[in-house]
């Protein structure tokens, strides 16, 4: 098919005018090209939705907490809060000894937390970046450990720290658990994608150490990834209840043990029972409110490497 000029474009030598775009067509490239498409109504209702079923539980917690135990088995149960939950937090309080569990719980998820990060923020960069003879076959082996049941390892480890004098200590929840497949995992997955070897190479032409390029490069660009893990692996140590039930004594418990012991009489009352929930789900609620922007950021800083 020839194409022919008019003699105004022979003449000048100008190139025909591009064919035109349907209106419809160009509005979709725009679209694609950077500008965010706005959400129907179907979307926010469903957003509202799921928002609403999300915080239900937890309101559900703070009506029953806040009525006495006659009144939270009525049928229908109440669905507005009630006045009495000064009082209910005080008698959880004082039934469960939860000062001393939520300082123990504190003291158990902060050192796991911080042990975690840092060893899987290690390990991660070492698989990801470091090259060294049967890399393959360790990784592989980290992975498989995902496969086996915690529960096979109570015994054998209930024993070795009742062995070294750990048992009833907080050491015995602490230690078992500074370090874990899934955070090795995600740490070297993240730093595959976000850290170029080339900025390594140019600290080591710089003259910087090994400690000196995970200070001053790993940790930098790992920092996203490592505020997801921290708040995932925070929030498993605070609810952890299995290994810490069996592992410590009723003297010297975490909070979810506490709680545990508090639902454990024949005839438990419930709100007192969720007045002792609700306090032990604030602490989760202060670290999602402080940390929530780096939490998200480091999501979505995940989600866009490609």
């Amino acid at each position: 098919m020839t194409t022919t000029h008019t003699p105004a474009q022979a003449g000048t030598g100008a190139a025909p005018p591009p064919p035109a775009v349907p209106a419809g067509r160009g509005r979709r490239l725009r679209i694609g090209a950077g500008r965010q498409l706005d959400g129907g109504p179907f979307t926010y209702l469903a957003l509202a939705v799921v928002g609403l079923g999300s915080l239900f539980p937890l309101y559900w917690t703070l009506v029953a907490a806040s009525h006495d135990q006659q009144r939270v088995l009525d049928d229908p149960p109440p669905f507005v809060p009630g006045g009495r939950l000064v009082s209910n937090l005080e008698a959880a309080w004082e039934q469960a000894g939860l000062g001393r569990a939520i300082l123990n719980s504190v003291v158990v998820a902060g050192s796991i937390t911080a042990a975690t990060l840092l060893f899987c923020t290690l390990a991660g960069y070492a698989f990801a970046k470091m090259r060294f003879r049967g890399r393959s076959a360790l990784m592989t082996a980290v992975i498989a450990t995902l496969t086996i049941p915690p529960q096979l390892s109570v015994v054998p480890l209930f024993m070795m720290m009742s062995d070294i004098g750990w048992g009833g200590r907080l050491e015995s929840v602490i230690f078992p658990t500074l370090v874990g497949a899934f955070g090795v995992f995600f740490m070297r997955q993240y730093l595959l994608e976000a850290l170029p070897y080339e900025l390594i190479e140019a600290a080591r032409v710089d003259g910087a150490s090994n400690l000196r390029i995970v200070r001053s490069v790993v940790l930098p660009a790992a920092r996203p990834a490592m505020t997801v893990l921290g708040m995932l692996t925070f929030v498993q140590a605070w609810n952890d209840f299995f290994w810490p039930f069996l592992a410590l004594s009723q003297e010297n418990p975490t909070l979810q043990v506490a709680l545990g012991q508090l639902s454990a009489s024949y005839t438990p009352d419930q709100s007192i029972v969720m007045a002792g929930a609700l306090i032990s789900t604030l602490p989760l609620l202060v670290v999602f409110v402080v940390f929530g922007k780096q939490i998200v950021g480091g999501i979505m800083a995940g989600a866009v490497k490609g």
